[in-house]
């Protein structure tokens, strides 16, 4: 069986002459298991502060301002995406895997550099994404493609409600999360005397996280969800966000799966779960941020790879 190589740093192909909304930063078409995808989480991941020193009060000062207006506002813990590196398996079948560097950083300074209206000044002229990003908070969100048993895709509409591209089509997803694993800060991982324990941790939250949110967000109950495989990272261009993404089987039809959305825990976020065709999927991807836009794109690459096989 040939497996279609894990390609980094491309920009998806499209008829449009205007730039895509995305990048892919990684693509595995192939599809990687849990024992393909590892994580070294290290404090040398995290941001860079910006030179300019305006530049970094306007971080505190942004985040005042919209804490006065909404009191609410919770600064939680998040995983900064910072890169990754690729790496043959051991044994006989040299299977293919990857390393996701993670670092540590928090919603306040995400709002404050990706979701500053001068983000861009925060960005380096690089081609080289860590490099390029090496300022901003760059939190590491993720979406899950699933594929019920009548081959539709789960596509959510948010609600208008939602601080971030509300009314817009989106997969279902948010973010793996470092208190979920004791790690809300670099001292935690220090109190543990094996790195190596960490890494393994997060490794495991980025596909249990990501099957949290698919049951929060849908109410499917995960006994009905295969196992997911991380298909690559894609970054929104604008604000620079990026996004880990799995292709998960759901052993329900659609039509069940209509049923169970009603109840589902994280409806609030969203006013409409659709089950649509892979023809229907890329006529809505107009209408999704820029990351999940380069969702599907990653999912096109893994059906194109199967159909080579």
């Amino acid at each position: 069986m040939e497996k279609k190589e894990i390609t980094g740093t491309s920009t998806a192909a499209s008829d449009d002459p205007s730039p895509p909304p995305h990048k892919l930063l990684l693509s595995c078409p192939s599809g990687l298991s849990r024992s393909q995808l590892s994580v070294v989480f290290d404090e040398s991941y995290d941001r860079i502060p910006h030179p300019d020193i305006n530049l970094e009060n306007s971080i505190s000062e942004i985040w005042d301002q919209r804490i006065q207006r909404n009191s609410s506002l919770y600064n939680g813990k998040k995983f900064r995406y910072a890169g990754y590196a690729l790496a043959e398996g051991g044994g006989s079948n040299k299977e293919s895997h990857v390393c996701l560097h993670l670092g540590l950083t928090d919603y306040r300074t995400f709002v404050g550099t990706n979701l500053n209206p001068l983000w861009e000044k925060f960005l380096v002229t690089s081609e080289d994404n860590p490099v390029r990003c090496q300022h901003t908070s760059s939190p590491l969100g993720n979406g899950a493609i699933i594929e019920t048993s009548d081959r539709k895709i789960l596509v959510l509409k948010r609600s208008n409600n939602v601080g971030e591209f509300p009314g817009h089509f989106v997969f279902p997803g948010g973010h793996p999360e470092p208190e979920e694993v004791g790690l809300a800060s670099h001292q935690d991982a220090k109190n543990l005397i094996d790195s190596d324990v960490n890494n393994r941790k997060v490794s495991q939250e980025m596909f249990d996280s990501i099957l949290r949110e698919v049951v929060e967000e849908t109410g499917v109950p995960a006994r009905f969800l295969c196992e997911p495989v991380f298909i690559g990272v894609s970054r929104r261009e604008l604000n620079v966000r990026p996004t880990a993404f799995f292709f998960i089987k759901c052993t329900l039809e659609s039509e069940e799966i209509q049923k169970l959305y009603s109840n589902a825990q994280d409806g609030f976020e969203s006013t409409h779960l659709y089950a649509v065709s892979m023809t229907e999927l890329e006529n809505m991807t107009s209408k999704m941020p820029g990351c999940h836009h380069g969702g599907f794109a990653l999912y096109k690459l893994m059906v194109e790879a199967q159909e080579d096989i």
